[in-house]
C-alpha cells in the first residue's frame, strides 16, 4: 500500500490510495485541473482512479468528485445523506453506502466510520489491502472523538489525522467569536490536543506513522500540531512514532506501509524524536 496526502485544509482535500496498482480516491476537494495536475505530478492519471469515496459534501471535501466522474469516468461513493445533501453528487451517478460496511473494490477494501462534524452524514475512511492486510484510516473534519471514531481507527498501520487548530491560537485568531466557537465546537474540528488523545487512544504496535492534516493556515503551525501529537505518543508502550503534517499546498508522500524509520519528503514533515 502507498498513500499520498494530495493536499488538505479549508482549501481542498484529496488523499490517494494505491494497492497493488489500484488507486482509490478519498474526496476530491479541488478544483479539477488542480487535482489532475497534482495525480499527474505523481504519476498517477486521473483515467486510473477506479473510485472515490467522499466523505462529506463539503466543498473542500467534494468539489471535483462529480466533475472527475464525467470527464474520468470515476465511480463515486458517499453516505446516503451526504448523496442527499449534494444534488451534484447524486447527478453524477454517486453510489449510496452504509456507514459501517465495507465496499469491496478490487484490490483494497473500504470502510466508513461515523464521525461528528457540521455535516449531513461525515465518515471516516479505512482502507484495508486485501491481499496483506495492511490498513491506512483518513479522519479529519471532527468535532470530539467517539468511542466509535476509536474502535473505528484500531489497529491501523498509517494513520491520517486532524490537527486543525491550536486552541490558544484560535481564540486570538482572525474569525467573529462565533465562527471560533463553531470550529472549536463538539461537530467542528479537532484541536491539536484533541488529536494528541486521539491518537494515544488507538495507539498500538502495529502503528508505523500518523500525518497530520487539515491544518487551518491561520490558527495552527505545522510544529504546534507535530509536537502535541508527537509528545502523546512518545509517552505511551509503543514509544515514539514518526509524526508529519502534511501540506495544503503540495503533495505529501508516499507513505509506504511500515516506513516509520523513512526520511520525510517535505520540510513541512519534521518528525520528532523524544
Amino acid at each position: 500500500m502507498k498513500t499520498w496526502v494530495l493536499g488538505s485544509g479549508s482549501r481542498g482535500n484529496a488523499v490517494l490510495v494505491e494497492v497493488d496498482g489500484a488507486r482509490v480516491l478519498i474526496d476530491a476537494g479541488f478544483p479539477i485541473r488542480e487535482l489532475a495536475r497534482r495525480l499527474k505530478s505523481i504519476d498517477a492519471p486521473p483515467t486510473s482512479i477506479e473510485a472515490v469515496m467522499v466523505t462529506h459534501e463539503h466543498t473542500d471535501h467534494a468539489r471535483s468528485a462529480a466533475a472527475g466522474a464525467r470527464a474520468f469516468g470515476w465511480r463515486i461513493y458517499a453516505s446516503l445523506r451526504t448523496l442527499e445533501a449534494d444534488p451534484e453528487l447524486r447527478a453524477a451517478g454517486a453510489i449510496a453506502v452504509r456507514v459501517g460496511e465495507t465496499l469491496a473494490l478490487s484490490t483494497m477494501d473500504l470502510v466508513t466510520v461515523p464521525i461528528p462534524h457540521d455535516a449531513a452524514q461525515p465518515v471516516a475512511v479505512v482502507a484495508t489491502a486485501r491481499r496483506s492486510g495492511i490498513r491506512a484510516g483518513v479522519a479529519y473534519d471532527l468535532g470530539h472523538v467517539t468511542d466509535a471514531t476509536c474502535a473505528g481507527l484500531a489497529e491501523l498501520d498509517l494513520l491520517i489525522l486532524e490537527a486543525n487548530h491550536d486552541l490558544d491560537m484560535l481564540r486570538a485568531g482572525p474569525y467573529p467569536v462565533s465562527v471560533a466557537d463553531r470550529i472549536a465546537g463538539p461537530r467542528g474540528h479537532l484541536s491539536n490536543a484533541a488529536a494528541a488523545d486521539l491518537a494515544r487512544a488507538v495507539v498500538h504496535r502495529g502503528l508505523g506513522r500518523v500525518v497530520l492534516a487539515h491544518l487551518s493556515e491561520n490558527c495552527n503551525e505545522p510544529r504546534l500540531a507535530i509536537h502535541a501529537v508527537a509528545t502523546a505518543l512518545a509517552r505511551t508502550r509503543r514509544g515514539g512514532i514518526p509524526v508529519c503534517a502534511a501540506s495544503q499546498h503540495t503533495v505529501t508522500g508516499p507513505f509506504l506501509a511500515h516506513e516509520s524509520l523513512g526520511p520525510a519528503p517535505d520540510p513541512r514533515q519534521l518528525s520528532l524524536d523524544f
